[in-house]
């Protein structure tokens, strides 16, 4: 019998497939995954290891290609079985000799000096993430390392339990920089950073890459949705019932449209505002939308926002929706 996955494993599984190709972000991405699941060795003489420790094989084998065809480096990986936890394995992935200087360096946590004399000078990395497709490869990277989400057919939370200072602040900002605002608290003695907003998980996997859980994610919503708002529904005239069900699924059709291929953050505020509310209210009326939007606006000024959200999404080409 097939192994049942959870959705927070096809989540990651979807995301070590992506592919990452620019070297900014093969660097962006290692920077989360070293303070996530990497450690610094000291082995006397001035020389240096940085291991990886990882439960996913397929995890993995990515951060192996990542060194090995990424910076041009050369890893060992092999995998170490727990007998005593039920034969629970773990992979390791090993940089050392004259490549963990090189590593190092490239995470800017080692300095070489004119006269090639190399100084360790942080025990983080410290890469750039100015442009948006590192911000997206450190996400991704992040999540793979620390990150989990519950099935949304059960309820809507993301989180990164980052336990480190430096990660969180970071995992936050990136998260803030694409308008996507986080919470932490305290687990464990861990921080844990965490998304409860359905739209916000949303943006998140569309943002890091993970297509196929936004879809699957979406479906599951409507259907909840739909099914809360079942006995509201029959209550209303069949006729008019059935015209704006209609045209509230087809304003979410070019809602994800947008959401998959640029971002709900591409958006300006009031229209990324009208976009989350109708997908998070498929059933309201133009008149019940523009009451919970702050400020209310009228029923004309919502009808001229979804019609904006619309042309928006028909100048996208439709082969782009999958990409």
């Amino acid at each position: 019998m097939a192994e049942h996955r959870t959705f927070s494993q096809r989540v990651c599984e979807e995301l070590v497939h992506e592919s990452t190709d620019r070297d900014c972000c093969i660097l962006a991405e290692l920077s989360a995954l070293t303070q996530t699941s990497g450690s610094l060795g000291f082995l006397g003489g001035g020389r240096f290891s940085v291991t990886y420790q990882v439960e996913s094989l397929q995890l993995a084998r990515r951060i192996y290609r990542m060194l090995k065809q990424g910076l041009s480096l050369s890893p060992s990986l092999h995998v170490v079985e727990h007998h005593r936890l039920g034969g629970q394995k773990t992979c390791v992935i090993t940089v050392d000799g004259e490549d963990a200087p090189r590593l190092l360096n490239d995470l800017s946590m080692m300095s070489t000096s004119p006269d090639g004399t190399m100084t360790l000078r942080r025990m983080t990395p410290h890469v750039s993430l100015s442009r948006q497709c590192c911000r997206k490869s450190f996400l991704r990277g992040a999540f793979l390392g620390c990150g989990s989400m519950t099935g949304p057919e059960k309820s809507y939370h993301m989180e990164w339990v980052t336990g480190e200072e430096n990660l969180t602040t970071a995992v936050r900002k990136m998260l803030e920089r694409n308008g996507i605002e986080a919470h932490a608290t305290e687990r464990r003695g861990r921080t844990v950073v965490y998304l409860k907003n359905a739209q916000a998980i949303v943006d998140v996997l569309a943002l890091m890459g993970a297509h196929a859980a936004v879809m699957e994610m979406e479906n599951i919503r409507i259907t909840k949705q739909v099914r809360g708002n079942a006995n509201r529904a029959s209550n209303c005239d069949e006729h008019n019932t059935e015209r704006m069900l209609n045209a509230s699924e087809r304003q979410m059709r070019a809602i994800r449209k947008i959401t998959l291929q640029h971002g709900l953050a591409s958006l300006p505020p009031a229209l990324r505002q009208m976009a989350r509310l109708r997908l998070e209210q498929p059933e309201l009326s133009l008149e019940e939308l523009g009451k919970q939007l702050d400020p209310p606006i009228g029923k004309s000024g919502v009808s001229h926002r979804l019609a904006r959200l619309e042309k928006i999404a028909e100048t996208i080409p439709e082969e782009e929706e999958d990409t």
